[in-house]
């Protein structure tokens, strides 16, 4: 079968000649590819995006008996088919790459244990997608230890986990067919390892043998990142570099009209404490990737190009977030400069150290003048489970929710555990117990908002001098309640606050509750979300909308400019701010891809 099957060569098939080129693709089940064929869309597909996409739900909308069979058609790793030579050229190929067939004696024993435990708690072989995010192969280690992690998974949520590994395997198997390489998703893979190199901490960090990436603001490994991304930009093409007043690192591309606004973009470089490569930074690399393909083409939009590498958002050195996109809508707080880190190093003190001016004057001149811009659009990985959930590779953004954060403390009497009534208690700890419980019911409640559902944690539970022998006489918590617009976040902190108060009169304790955060809703700018959906329908990929939970440097642009939000599916059921992050190379080449299309419809 040739390499690279031209798709109007599919489009023109009929069922049994469609089925027939797409032989292999899903292991020994054709009946997916028939029934794609019987649900293609009129004209044919318009990519190979689409194809993609149509095969996954045809699996998502089939019967569990028939997902089971699907799975059980995939041969165990380095299992008894492999060893006697009857694999399918494609998993040969695969295990091959992944040098599954040159394991040592003792790799192969793991192998063999771990297959037989994975059978007996689940009654079908592990999937995995072994040639990886890039497609080439991930290392025996690596296969080793995600088999361990996931052998503890629920059985409802691994059989999903399946699924999505057999859809990356058939990913790679139809770009292999179509001759289709992600040319531009490689190289912000590539991007995001390089940077991921520059980082506070070294070794494992204990979370799948992982290293840890640390990069928090002005510190060496930060500095070192900034450096980097300078020296890319101006590699890829960007007609103006600098790093600013706190830290920001600017890429300029100029449009053809000097009389044009310009489109705003970016995203943040720092990271939490043993973070992910994509956060933030994928925001970053997507438009870079842009710029330079224009740049390689000799191309000139009308409209130029600024993207910014925020310095700060995650606020994990100093008590302050934001501190990179503040510093551009000039709310860079002059008493910032004065906040100490653990060392008491202040935030003047280590820009000084590197090389910034630490004056209010220098960090109040960045700010943009918001006639001089388009608006503000920003592509992020999503950090949550829902597109991965949905076999959806890239999500509209409909709005980034608004929070509420406060601090309490159930106060009760400790007392002996056993010979005090259970009647006769005032139990601080049962009485936050309450609380976390009616936090997840009472935000479950929105689960069907027009708008987007509500959420509700309480991340902190603390008993102060806890005893095994003593009812806690005091139990400090947080709460943690966001959701899509303001209105709905307020009822929701209304009904959570009368109900601590109505446990506190019950239970005769008393729970004063602190306000801590405040931030409000930022929904995306209808027109510029319609350009992201124009952008993702030119692909022939479907909408789908989503809020974001988690706050972004657009919620800062927000009231300056017109932002909206691309979203990116990520891996590992979508899990963030873990080394365990992942995006696939043909992910990054999606968002690329639609940041182009945005682009050129400017």
């Amino acid at each position: 079968m040739s390499a690279s099957l031209p798709l109007a060569s599919l489009n023109a098939a009929d069922q049994p000649g469609f089925v027939a080129l797409l032989e292999g693709i899903y292991e020994h089940s054709p009946w997916i590819a028939a029934q794609a064929w019987s649900q293609r869309p009129a004209g044919g597909f318009v990519s190979l995006d689409q194809l993609k996409y149509a095969l996954a739900q045809v699996v998502r909308q089939a019967p569990r008996e028939a997902q089971l069979g699907l799975i059980r058609a995939h041969p165990e790793l380095a299992g008894k088919a492999a060893v006697a030579g009857q694999l399918t050229a494609e998993s040969t190929d695969e295990q091959s790459r992944a040098g599954l067939t040159h394991c040592s004696p003792q790799e192969f024993a793991t192998l063999q244990r771990l297959n037989a435990d994975y059978n007996a708690r689940f009654g079908w072989p592990f999937i995995l997608a072994v040639r990886g995010p890039r497609g080439q192969g991930l290392t025996r280690a690596d296969i080793i230890r995600t088999f361990e992690r996931r052998l503890h998974n629920n059985p409802a949520f691994e059989l999903a986990e399946c699924l999505r590994n057999i859809h990356r395997i058939a990913e790679i198997r139809l770009n292999d067919r179509f001759g289709a390489v992600p040319t531009e998703g490689n190289q912000v893979l590539t991007w995001a390892e390089e940077l991921a190199r520059h980082t506070e901490g070294t070794g494992p960090n204990g979370l799948d043998d992982q290293p840890p990436l640390t990069v928090t603001y002005l510190t060496p490994a930060h500095q070192a990142c900034a450096a980097q991304l300078q020296a890319w930009m101006r590699d890829c093409g960007f007609d103006e570099v600098e790093r600013d007043a706190v830290g920001n690192v600017v890429g300029r591309y100029r449009g053809s009209d000097v009389s044009a606004p310009w489109l705003l973009t970016g995203s943040h470089y720092d990271t939490v404490r043993n973070g992910g490569q994509h956060d933030g930074r994928l925001g970053i690399f997507v438009p870079m990737a842009c710029v330079q393909a224009l740049h390689r083409g000799g191309r000139r939009l009308k409209h130029g190009i600024e993207v910014v590498a925020f310095a700060e958002e995650e606020g994990q050195r100093y008590r302050a977030t934001f501190l990179g996109s503040s510093a551009l809508v000039g709310e860079f707080q002059p008493a910032w400069l004065d906040l100490a880190d653990e060392q008491g190093i202040t935030v003047r003190e280590a820009m000084r150290t590197a090389g910034l001016p630490a004056d209010m004057t220098a960090i109040q001149a960045i700010r943009r003048d918001p006639q001089r811009y388009l608006g503000f659009v920003e592509v992020h990985i999503e950090q949550g489970p829902v597109l991965d959930e949905h076999d959806t590779p890239l999500g509209i953004v409909t709005s980034i929710n608004g929070s509420l954060r406060f601090a309490g403390e159930a106060i009760g009497v400790a007392c002996h555990a056993g010979t005090t009534p259970m009647p006769m208690r005032q139990d601080a700890a049962a009485a936050v117990a309450e609380i976390v419980l009616y936090v997840e019911r009472r935000a479950a409640q929105d689960a069907a908002s027009p708008v987007g559902g509500s959420v509700g944690t309480v991340g902190v539970l603390q008993v102060p001098q806890g005893s095994l022998n003593v009812v806690p006489g005091r139990c400090r918590f947080t709460l943690d309640l966001r959701a899509p617009t303001d209105a709905q976040r307020d009822a929701l902190a209304r009904d959570v606050l009368a109900f601590i108060d109505e446990v506190a009169t019950r239970r005769q304790v008393r729970i004063p509750v602190e306000p801590t955060l405040a931030a409000s809703a930022a929904p995306s700018d209808p027109a510029w979300q319609a350009r992201w959906e124009a952008a993702v329908q030119g692909m022939g990929l479907p909408l789908f909308h989503l809020p974001s939970g988690a706050g972004h440097d657009a919620m800062k642009l927000h009231g300056h400019l017109p932002q909206a939000m691309l979203f990116v599916r990520g891996g590992h059921a979508g899990i963030s701010h873990n080394p365990l992050e992942t995006v696939t190379n043909d992910d990054a080449q999606r968002a690329v891809q639609a940041f182009m299309n945005l682009l050129d419809a400017l």
